[in-house]
């Protein structure tokens, strides 16, 4: 697979699948281990979190499930001739949100406003936007710092709100979901998408209704009447609701029971790689950890011990046990979708639990130390247990290491804290604009006010700063792949974070529906057809 996705051209044709001859319309219940950690299209970049929203909520754009970039909001665009650095789209016209309103250019320019505010987790989407402007009600421009070739790719993420229904509901700012902010948008929704929110409760089910006045409606099947997302913790419980009928659709099924899925003659199981890397990341900045035995140092600040946990780690067991074949072991934190991916970075290293002591014992701890790990519970494939072997992994190199496992939505705040909350954690992370500078610019990037926000390591290289801003500033491909390559190969040698693998997905269902794995784990549930019964 060649990783390189950039921005399309405006003629692209839009998402089309008409259904094929009468199908049944009924009722869908879909669930995964966690929950949407709010409603608010701007308050959380968080995977399940952009995955239910988006099914009320659109963008200008939207990836199809292998990933393909087209039209949604805007029915075409492109870079203005007399000026690089201005983007201009052309709207959808007779488009209605929920309540019946229409939409206009004037709920895009504020809809990207209120991403880039401070509140906003998608403000890292905009770093290079000067100004987004109303030409008329149905054009819109987005002028940004430089010319940035590639903006485009990141319109898919941004969903557009009302702005009089925002303004009604004293929803203008986005939710500040670290300080655990509510507002109206938390649990209210109103946006174009194919399906209306009917109620929300968090960590219960969240309730949608088939919006009949779809404006899309004619290019895809919006067969499900009404749509209901439950989340359900437990591996067993879950897969249980799903052989009983209880739920129709399981986005993430446990590697352990894909095989037995696969042999119910009612269930499908559909499988296929996630653009989502899993690592650890480490506080490497501070001059003493709190959650360590060692008094007045930072063992994590030392690159020898960093790259000593790095060869403690055994991939390729966590592969084979844990996750039962179901992962890509990586030495990188991209997955090779992404523009900037190599084979050589790919690679990982050997473990060497010799070498590793040997390393630890060169940075001063012969007899290693003892740490705190957090971990989540609720959101990857098998997150807990990727956590539990690691543990013991590290402890074969004499890094004794005390687990905590909890909810992502305790689990990610820690990280999103300023200053972070946790020294070393868990976490996986997705590419949806397929360029190594997402990543860059939320893991690497010092921590600002519009960047480096999921940056809990501490890291902070000005010179490393000024290459990823010139990343969305470059028109020259070969140069900016260059860069790219150049950025990648200081950090990687830095060793700030430690990759585990790419994760890869199942979907398991009742053998009435056929959902294809979506490579950003993001279901587009307008598009399931009934196979009937």
């Amino acid at each position: 697979m060649k990783p390189r996705m950039f921005a399309v051209a405006a003629a692209l044709i839009g998402v089309s699948a008409l259904a094929l001859g009468a199908a049944e319309a009924r009722p869908l219940k879909w669930a995964s281990a966690g929950d949407a950690l709010t409603i608010d299209p701007h308050g959380q970049n968080e995977g399940l979190t952009t995955t239910v929203n988006q099914q009320m909520y659109e963008g200008l754009t939207e990836r199809d499930h292998a990933g393909k970039l087209h039209p949604l909001l805007a029915s075409s665009w492109k870079v203005l001739p007399d000026d690089p650095t201005i983007w201009e789209f052309k709207l959808q016209e007779g488009v209605k949100f929920h309540d019946g309103s229409p939409f206009t250019a004037d709920d895009v320019v504020f809809s990207y406003e209120r991403a880039m505010q401070p509140t906003s987790d998608f403000k890292g989407y905009l770093t290079s936007v000067e100004k987004v402007s109303k030409v008329d009600d149905f054009t819109v421009r987005i002028k940004t710092k430089g010319p940035n070739p590639l903006l485009v790719n990141n319109t898919s993420a941004i969903r557009i709100m009302s702005k009089a229904w925002a303004e009604k509901n004293n929803a203008t700012k986005a939710q500040d979901f670290k300080n655990k902010e509510e507002n109206y948008a938390v649990r209210n929704a109103n946006g174009t998408g194919p399906f209306i929110l009917v109620s929300r409760e968090s960590d219960v089910k969240t309730v949608m209704k088939r919006n009949d006045n779809y404006w899309a409606k004619a290019k895809v099947p919006l067969e499900i009447t009404e749509l209901t997302y439950v989340p359900i913790k437990q591996d067993a419980t879950r897969i249980a609701a799903l052989l009983s009928g209880e739920v129709d659709l399981v986005q993430d099924v446990p590697v352990q029971d894909i095989a037995r899925l696969k042999s119910q003659p009612k269930v499908r199981v559909t499988t296929g790689p996630e653009n989502r890397t899993i690592f650890f990341g480490m506080d490497v900045a501070s001059k003493d950890l709190k959650g360590d035995n060692v008094e007045g140092k930072n063992p994590f600040a030392d690159k020898r011990v960093r790259q000593a946990m790095n060869m403690a780690l055994n991939r390729q067991a966590i592969q084979r046990v844990v996750m039962r074949g179901e992962s890509i072991p990586t030495g990188i934190i991209l997955p090779p979708f992404a523009n900037g991916w190599t084979k050589e970075l790919d690679a990982a290293p050997a473990t060497d639990v010799a070498k590793a002591k040997a390393l630890l014992a060169e940075a001063g701890y012969p007899n290693g130390f003892s740490v705190t790990l957090h971990c989540p519970n609720d959101r990857y494939i098998n997150d807990e247990g990727i956590c539990q072997a690691a543990v013991g992994m590290f402890g074969q190199i004499g890094v004794k290491v005390n687990l905590v496992s909890q909810s992502k939505s305790i689990h990610f705040n820690l990280i999103q804290k300023n200053p972070p909350e946790t020294e070393f954690y868990l976490v996986g992370w997705g590419v949806p604009t397929f360029d190594s500078d997402y990543v860059f610019s939320y893991m690497y990037h010092s921590r600002t006010g519009s960047q480096g926000s999921w940056n809990a390591t501490g890291y902070s290289d000005k010179e490393i700063d000024a290459q990823i801003q010139s990343l969305s500033k470059e028109i020259d491909i070969a140069k900016r792949d260059a860069a790219i390559a150049k950025i990648w190969a200081k950090v990687k040698d830095e060793t700030i974070y430690l990759p585990i693998h790419h994760q890869t997905l199942s979907y398991g269902m009742n053998s009435t529906v056929d959902v294809p794995v979506d490579v950003q784990n993001q279901p587009k549930l307008k598009m399931v057809s009934f196979k009937g019964s």
